[in-house]
């Protein structure tokens, strides 16, 4: 299935969970009022808690997108496909606690716990008959997608890259796409192919293109716009490792994206949104409603002789070079002292880092255990410029010093204040491949869940004090 018709799907799939998310609270009610038989009162006692339906309804989507939910296989696991239900309609259950909460409304809270296994039946209803239509659905021949290949079969045998795409359909379509001709792309003339599709009645031609000229591909794809058949054009024709393509628009123009780090999406958006509200509110707290940033201020400044932040040039997005603020942790010539250690430097490649480091002060040790010295790093954050999760930004002149090209793929998400890295024990690396791999797993399994797990593993690490030595 092609990813339009896929987000076509999805939001209907979205549309009806939050519709069943809605009548699982209505029910919920309607099980805890079941002493009240007449049905107009039922209603009426419903009018007092219908506003929650306000917060139900719009939150169950992106709770179930969180949790994975719309990128599951066809034919996922039930017992998953349960879980990750169970586990939405908690957080939805939660939500709406707290709302109640704030809202000082206790009426509805003994809804909630009938809310939770309502909503986890009803979906797993709906996935149910969905899974079965889509079995009637593609047993039926007419229902398939009846495709021509046109590829490369030097011999009248089919090319490596043919093989490749003929298996990946056979196993991943789940018998929606059924092959109904071959033909060879350099072989095939133009009357040969709008023969094969009158003779076949083809709902769409895929072109593999690797082993063909552009002309050849063009003059397919012109016989295939006079038949009105759709072309699926594989964007296969360049080898590359990790980068995913996808097509888009560039004023008027189509292009085909190679990206490797994450696309523009409403996670995206989501995540920018966080940062942002997550460092205001963490500065609103730690300046005025608990003085830690004064109180740490005051404390450098008391303690040791220069200026009480630290600024330094970092490589963020993409290595663009900013000023990133830290509470200062070292005495004043550190950088000069830095080359007289370098003997001592404990991490391999171009990473510095020296265990019990002569060049803190006292304060400065105790900031670094317990993270303090990072807190400035939320004014980076408001600026854009670093994210609340993402891999650690290094020193300018560390970037330069990468002997491996593929290193520098970690700089094209925006740098964060706490990584995969910090929360998998970052005093035991001392490899920097290894961190760097870390940073990669970030990178290429990325969602806004997997952000909030690294905040929540984040914050029981803080107050271990595991921070930096």
């Amino acid at each position: 299935m092609l990813s339009r018709q896929r987000q076509l799907i999805t939001k209907l799939h979205k549309l009806l969970d939050a519709g069943l998310f809605g009548v699982a609270f209505w029910l919920a009610h309607a099980i805890r009022s079941i002493d009240a038989l007449d049905p107009s009162r039922l209603i009426k006692d419903f009018d007092a808690y219908a506003w929650l339906l306000l917060v139900i309804v719009p939150l169950t989507p992106p709770v179930l997108e969180l949790n994975r939910f719309y990128t599951r296989p066809v034919f996922y696991s039930r017992r998953e496909t349960l879980f990750q239900l169970i586990r939405s309609a908690i957080w939805v259950s939660l939500v709406v606690i707290t709302v109640l909460f704030f809202s000082k409304d206790e009426s509805a809270r003994g809804v909630m716990l009938l809310f939770t296994p309502l909503a986890a039946f009803l979906g797993f209803a709906k996935e149910e008959l969905a899974r079965r239509w889509t079995i009637a659905r593609f047993g039926n021949k007419a229902s398939r997608r009846r495709v021509i290949v046109l590829g490369a079969f030097p011999d009248g045998k089919a090319g490596d890259d043919t093989l490749r795409l003929e298996k990946s359909l056979f196993t991943d379509s789940a018998g929606e796409v059924e092959i109904i001709a071959r033909l060879d792309i350099n072989e095939t003339s133009a009357n040969r192919l709008a023969e094969t599709l009158h003779e076949t009645s083809a709902n769409a031609v895929i072109v593999s293109p690797r082993q063909a000229l552009f002309g050849t591909i063009e003059q397919a794809i012109q016989v295939c716009e006079l038949e009105g058949v759709d072309v699926w054009l594989l964007a296969d024709f360049f080898q590359t490792r990790l980068s995913r393509a996808s097509a888009d628009d560039l004023h008027g123009h189509p292009v085909l994206v190679f990206r490797t780090g994450p696309e523009a999406s409403w996670q995206a958006l989501a995540k920018t949104v966080m940062d942002f509200c997550g460092a205001f509110v963490a500065l609103l707290i730690l300046v005025v409603l608990v003085p830690v940033i004064p109180v740490v201020a005051l404390a450098i400044r008391l303690t040791s002789p220069g200026p009480v932040f630290f600024r330094q040039q970092r490589a963020g997005l993409n290595g663009q070079p900013f000023t990133m603020l830290k509470f200062r942790t070292m005495v004043t010539n550190a950088e000069q002292l830095k080359q007289e250690l370098a003997a001592l430097n404990e991490m391999s490649g171009p990473v510095f880092k020296v265990t019990n480091d002569p060049r803190i002060t006292p304060v400065g040790r105790f900031l670094r255990k317990w993270s303090l010295d990072e807190l400035p790093q939320f004014i980076n954050v408001l600026r854009g410029e670093m994210s609340l999760v993402g891999p650690r930004p290094l020193p300018v002149d560390e970037v330069r010093r990468f002997d491996d090209p593929a290193h520098r793929r970690r700089l094209s998400v925006k740098p964060g204040l706490t990584c995969l890295w910090q929360v998998s024990g970052r005093n035991n690396v001392t490899d920097f491949r290894e961190w760097v791999r870390l940073d990669l797993e970030y990178i290429d399994n990325w969602s806004l869940w997997l952000d909030v797990k690294i905040l929540a593993r984040t914050v029981p690490a803080v107050f271990a004090g595991t921070g930096a030595k």
